[in-house]
């Protein structure tokens, strides 16, 4: 370890966190671009595909209370690295399955994308906790701002690489692309993650800035040590779902991911069925509205955190630009009205940059969580938050199945962005802190 000079390991580390984020939602997206050309090879209708779309989610949302504690019993660095080199495996199987007999690889894919999905449960918690390890309390929220954005930008990195790739080799070939990717990514992981004082490269000085302004560099001794102790119970997840505020922002966040799932698995489609692209122009397309999202993310913090200073109360602060980023995403119900496909390009755009102001519920957890319970509370939001990657998929596939069109997919997903307006409104009420510790349960949390 370097004894002298202040070393800067820990923007390495928020760098390969990004990174490896936009891999994951990279991972999520190519299915959908790939969408188009797979329907045509194992003859998906609309109804299926949407099951295909939603196997991911159905074990990543299962995933999420286990991974917690295997992050906190094994550490980062394992459990996440583990969970890379599965899901890369996955990528590359699926590429493979596109020969085998329809069914087959209908079945055969649905395996795989569930497999990926509970590899992939670790990654947000995995991020939380390598952040709070590695950045004083005055960078957290910039260093987490970085690895959320990922899931914008993944679309703008990977969508017109996945359409360059389909358009010159197939759609098995992306797949492929992304299994050779993750264990290139995986060796990256292996050789620069590591807990804070274990870094082979960090100075003693960026150790005690990172100690001094409130880093926890002591994280995985002190699960390790406490990993008996600190037990998830049910009589505590029954008390955070009690509170009104809480399940309102549980339900707020069901809806806001509804319009996430909505851009990464059925737009591409969209694109291609309802507006007729070519598989290359739908790559490109569809990166547009991802970049309006990563920019609206970006902004949504920043106006947040100014309200904040300015002196606004803490849930106006918050509340303002959840409910203005979910009216603007309504905008694209005007779609419907659009002949001009740069008019739809734009309209879609508005809406995922309306998507990515209100995206401020990780805030807001911690913002709410009760001490001790961030963990807990930032599990079970996700939990309930990613139902919607289950339900989303599923219901836009029966809409077109049943309508032939996508005209009531997007009122679909309009009236979502309106119930999470009515979830930040009056069933969240004011934005506080709980305080639980009077009446923990026994056995609970500590």
């Amino acid at each position: 370890m370097p004894e002298a000079g202040q070393t800067r390991i820990r923007y390495l580390i928020i760098g390969i966190l990004f990174a490896v984020t936009c891999f994951s939602y990279g991972d999520r997206v190519a299915l959908s671009i790939a969408g188009a050309a797979m329907t045509k090879d194992i003859h998906l209708d609309p109804v299926r595909m949407g099951y295909l779309f939603s196997g991911f989610s159905w074990a990543y949302v299962l995933g999420q209370l286990p991974s917690g504690g295997l992050l906190d019993r094994f550490g980062s660095k394992r459990v996440y690295g583990i969970s890379i080199i599965v899901w890369s495996i996955c990528a590359f199987l699926t590429g493979f399955a596109g020969y085998l007999a329809a069914s087959a690889a209908f079945s055969a894919i649905f395996v795989l994308r569930l497999v990926s999905g509970f590899a992939q449960a670790p990654v947000f918690p995995g991020n939380g906790r390598i952040v709070a390890s590695w950045f004083p309390t005055t960078e957290r929220g910039r260093a987490s701002a970085i690895f959320n954005s990922a899931q914008y930008f993944a679309l703008l990195v990977f969508a017109p690489i996945f359409g360059w790739i389909i358009h010159v080799a197939g759609w098995k070939s992306c797949f492929w692309f992304m299994g050779a990717l993750g264990f290139a990514l995986t060796m990256v992981w292996f050789t620069n993650i590591y807990s804070v004082k274990q870094h082979p490269r960090i100075s003693v000085a960026e150790i005690e800035t990172i100690e001094r302004g409130g880093g926890l560099v002591n994280t995985d001794q002190d699960n390790k040590a406490n990993a008996k102790r600190n037990l998830l119970t049910w009589a505590t997840v029954r008390m955070l779902l009690s509170h009104r505020m809480l399940v309102g922002i549980y339900l707020g966040q069901y809806c806001i991911t509804t319009l996430t799932w909505f851009f990464l698995t059925w737009f591409p489609i969209y694109l291609s069925q309802a507006r007729h692209l070519s598989i290359l122009k739908v790559g490109f397309a569809a990166a547009v509205p991802g970049l309006c999202g990563g920019f609206g993310g970006i902004l949504g913090g920043i106006i947040s955190d100014k309200l904040l200073s300015g002196g606004r109360s803490l849930s106006f602060a918050r509340k303002a630009p959840i409910m203005a980023g979910m009216a603007l995403s309504t905008t694209m119900i005007a779609c419907n009205y659009a002949q001009a496909q740069s008019v739809m390009l734009a309209l879609m755009s508005i809406s995922f940059f309306g998507k990515g102001i209100g995206a401020l519920g990780w805030t807001v957890i911690s913002d709410t969580s009760p001490k001790g319970m961030v963990g807990i509370n930032g599990a079970l939001f996700n939990l309930i938050g990613n139902m919607a990657g289950i339900t989303t998929p599923i219901i836009i596939g029966y809409l077109v199945e049943k309508t032939g069109s996508f005209n009531d997919v997007l009122i679909f997903v309009s009236m979502t962005a309106l119930c999470a307006i009515i979830s930040y409104g009056p069933i969240v009420g004011e934005i506080k802190r709980l305080d639980l510790s009077v009446s923990l349960p026994a056995g609970g949390i500590h």
